[in-house]
């Protein structure tokens, strides 16, 4: 690159006409360049001999950054100014993707970053592909928090978002020919250029130590270990409106008072830093595994941590104001997004009560009208106990209110519910097993939350008729639910811009990206074959740019004249990825006995799985492997490549998901009935006019009833057949369908290679026993997945019909914008109203 010149033509390789001149609120391309060039010369994050995209991001962000910024300050001093009740979202994962994109998109300067660029030298697609996706979450809770925060802004309501910044995230996926293996993520080795550290941000966080009881009764926690939180803040612009509202992400760390320089000196490095070494690890890593008690720790560390330094503010917030904490529910609404965060429970009853000396009756009025909770799953493993040994030895005063809680719930019911006294043992609070002593955290969350949602029609409708069912008995009103949604900035409108550009032209308005039921409108276009035409050119278009990134990533050359046939997310059984290989091995296998003259008489597919499979999930790796297995076979074959191809993914995440599921045409939703809480990622599919397979699980349902039955391919048990299905397995009355054997068969003869899958395969064996009797009814669904997937088949062959359910798909994903879900949670749950910046 070159350098300064004599005759002054070139510095850092931008050309000399472009001067390096501050214009932070810049609109005119030519003084966004100058402001990208000032950055570049006095924000230098590099060595100033090289202006390459790396370094063109870096100071693009800069620039970017200076007009959130602006926009970020006014919203901070008119919500001060006007002093509305504010919503507080709780959150252990965001995944918010790659900021440039949004924030550009957002603030309506995509086209002006653009032609900047190019006058810099550089390409803005080419800019943004060198950030990093933050590696703050693992899924869809993560990336329905980062939706809502998007949604939040957009609607200008007065929120914010807490989580964690985890430097390694949860890990970054590597495929090799054992499959799936994990490293480090890297998204901070150099650093972020949004976040802002807030110095002055700082509260304390104790772990460990005792209560100690005053002469006069009033109890402190006490003693143990004291690390400081310190606040980093991201901006979460809205779109086309000033608001700017923040995600903060909390940091762990000790303090120079903290190190012992006397045992540094002394050659007891580890020992002088132990108070360092311990805060880094809180924010180290998502998820830590917690098969040791140390693992355990640290998870319950994790999540108190974010629980008492969010609290602390909202609490601050309250001491620099003048109304009373009786007022403080109508000032402050906390929302609990899953039960990660339910210990802000305890920690706020011990703040009230310990540091602000409130009674138990005012402090519980307080809490229990300020927290509201979310539930995410019905999955026993997924609903939170914590050992009562290791809460007591962490956190001993929250211990103590729990306990009080829990015993004031059971009075409560023994006093005016005696007809649920034989419920007691499993609706209490803390289970005492002499074994195994735990306490139940949705158990505290809907004893002590005024309002408790599921994520999806059918979701709601089971926690109120079968787990919560007890608790509705007492609070017919606490529960609601509140369909999940999915930001259409992101997941249209910035990610496929050909079809979004297309569904404007044709509504004559592009109103649609903040009122989604506008795309209803299409439907009258649904059979115009001028429509039809352009919405098929778009979807080719990103049919082939995907199958670019795909031969980037993976080196396999894939058709886009084939059927893009994609199912990712989190690897795990019930999801069902193993139904979907399964089913792929038949079509393989069916393929190779053909002659070939029926093969030219298939639709041709290309099937992609991606998703990331926890690290200590042995069954769930083991599908990863077999994916990759039957992918080196199958697209090695030369009979059968034309065919069909199988592709595993690598590192899902919402970058790639940006790429696949606009190019994708038929996405896979396959999870046992009645255990998909929600899902989103099929309302991202539906909104980027793919059609769905399914089953009757989570949003699914909703989805099916707005695009239309007939566009829908339904397979599978309904939620209310699985335990009946569950209880015939276990009876010895279930007979597997040939086609499920043979594919099972078909592995063992040792086509995909010489690995033992014997302990997958035996998951979906036998009728009961640990590990055994296929409880997600992949057997049983089977036949009818393989006749839902001849109906695909032969749909995709008829291009019109395809078309028009593609387009109608579109059409009727207007309900699936999360702006709907979080007006609902601003009206019904949290009571706040739009708080505009002028």
């Amino acid at each position: 690159m070159a350098t300064k010149k004599a005759n002054g033509s070139a510095v850092h390789g931008i050309p000399a006409k472009i001067p390096a001149i501050a214009h932070p609120l810049a609109e005119d391309p030519a003084d966004i360049a100058s402001n990208i060039n000032y950055h570049v010369q006095y924000s230098p994050h590099f060595s100033p001999f090289k202006f390459e995209p790396e370094q063109a991001y870096y100071a693009t962000a800069d620039s970017v950054r200076d007009r959130l910024i602006q926009q970020w300050n006014e919203t901070y001093f008119h919500f001060h100014k006007t002093d509305p009740k504010q919503t507080h979202y709780l959150s252990m994962e965001y995944l918010y993707g790659r900021a440039l994109t949004n924030a550009v998109g957002n603030l309506n300067i995509q086209d002006a970053y653009a032609e900047a660029l190019n006058k810099l030298g550089h390409r803005l697609e080419e800019i943004c592909e060198q950030e990093k996706d933050a590696a703050l979450g693992n899924g869809g809770l993560g990336r329905l928090a980062s939706c809502f925060l998007d949604s939040m802004a957009t609607l200008n309501l007065p929120a914010w978002g807490y989580g964690l910044r985890y430097r390694y995230g949860l890990f970054k996926q590597r495929i090799t020919k054992d499959g799936q293996e994990e490293i480090a993520e890297d998204w901070l080795e150099k650093f972020s250029p949004w976040e802002v550290v807030r110095h002055d941000v700082v509260f304390p966080v104790r772990f460990f130590g005792h209560v100690a009881v005053s002469p006069s009764g009033s109890r402190k926690w006490t003693g143990g270990e004291v690390v400081q939180a310190l606040a980093y803040d991201m901006p979460i612009p809205g779109y086309k409106t000033k608001n700017t509202i923040s995600l903060r992400l909390w940091e762990a760390k000790a303090g120079a008072g903290d190190f012992n320089l006397f045992q540094f000196n002394d050659g007891q490095y580890e020992a002088a830093a132990q108070l360092h070494s311990q805060a880094q690890q809180i924010c180290a890593v998502l998820y830590p595994g917690d098969a040791t008690e140390s693992g355990k720790i640290l998870r319950l560390k994790q999540q108190f941590f974010l629980c008492s330094a969010s609290l602390q503010r909202f609490k601050e917030r309250k001491d620099g104001s003048s109304w009373q904490w009786s007022e403080f529910p109508s000032k402050v609404a906390v929302q609990l997004n899953d039960t990660h965060p339910t210990l802000a429970i305890p920690e706020l009853m011990r703040l009230l009560m310990d540091d602000e000396g409130l009674g138990w009756d005012e402090a519980w009025d307080v809490t229990s009208r300020t927290i509201a909770y979310t539930n995410h799953t019905v999955l026993p493993e997924a609903l939170e106990k914590w050992s009562q040994v290791v809460m007591w030895k962490l956190l001993p005063r929250h211990m103590e209110i729990i306990e009080e809680i829990d015993k004031q719930f059971i009075a409560m019911i023994r006093s005016s519910r005696s007809d649920l006294e034989g419920k007691i043992p499993h609706m209490c609070i803390l289970d005492n097993n002499p074994q195994k002593p735990v306490v139940r955290m949705a158990n505290l969350c809907v004893v002590s939350a005024h309002t408790v949602n599921g994520v999806a029609q059918l979701h709601s409708d089971i926690l109120k008729a079968e787990l919560f069912a007890d608790y509705v008995s007492i609070w017919p009103t606490k529960f609601q639910n509140k369909t999940n949604g999915i930001t259409p900035r992101r997941w249209l409108r910035f990610c496929s811009p050909e079809l979004s550009n297309i569904i404007t032209k044709w509504l004559k308005t592009d109103e649609w990206i903040t009122n989604l039921d506008k795309l209803a409108n299409l439907r009258e276009f649904s059979d115009r074959e001028e429509f039809q035409a352009e919405w098929a050119s778009a979807k080719m278009a990103n049919k082939q740019r995907l199958a670019h990134y795909i031969l980037q990533v993976t080196g396999e050359s894939i058709d886009p004249n084939s059927l893009f046939d994609i199912q990712v997310k989190r690897i795990h059984e019930y999801k069902r990825q193993l139904l979907n290989i399964l089913g792929t091995i038949y079509r393989y296998k069916k393929l190779k006995e053909m002659s070939p003259e029926e093969r030219k008489n298939t639709t041709p597919r290309t099937i992609m799985i991606g998703g990331k499979a926890f690290a200590t999930y042995t069954n769930a790796k083991m599908i990863v492997k077999l994916v990759n297995d039957v992918g080196a076979v199958v697209n090695t074959d030369p009979e059968v490549n034309e065919f069909l191809k199988v592709i595993f993914v690598p590192n899902y995440n919402v970058s790639v998901a940006e790429m696949l599921i606009p190019g994708s045409e038929l996405s896979q939703h396959i999870s046992t009935a009645g255990m998909e809480a929600s899902g989103t990622s099929n309302m991202k599919f539906a909104l980027n006019g793919c059609l769905i397979i399914g089953t009757l699980d989570g949003a699914n349902v909703e989805i099916r009833e707005e695009i239309g039955v007939e566009n829908f391919f339904l397979f599978g048990a309904t939620a209310d057949e699985v335990p009946k299905l569950r209880k015939q397995r276990e009876a010895g009355q279930f007979k597997p369908d040939p086609r499920f054997e043979e594919a099972m068969k078909f592995i063992r003869t040792g086509a995909f290679g010489s690995y033992d899958y014997n302990p997958l395969l035996g998951s979906l064996e036998g009728n009961s026993g640990f590990g055994r009797g296929d409880y997600f009814l992949v057997g049983h669904d089977f036949p009818s997945y393989m006749d839902a997937q001849a109906r695909v088949d032969e749909a995709y062959k008829d291009r019109k019909k395809w078309l028009k359910m593609s387009i109608l798909s579109t059409a009727g994903s207007g309900k699936f914008s999360s702006d709907r879900t979080i007006a609902q949670y601003g009206k019904e749950i949290w009571n706040i109203e739009e708080c505009k910046v002028p």
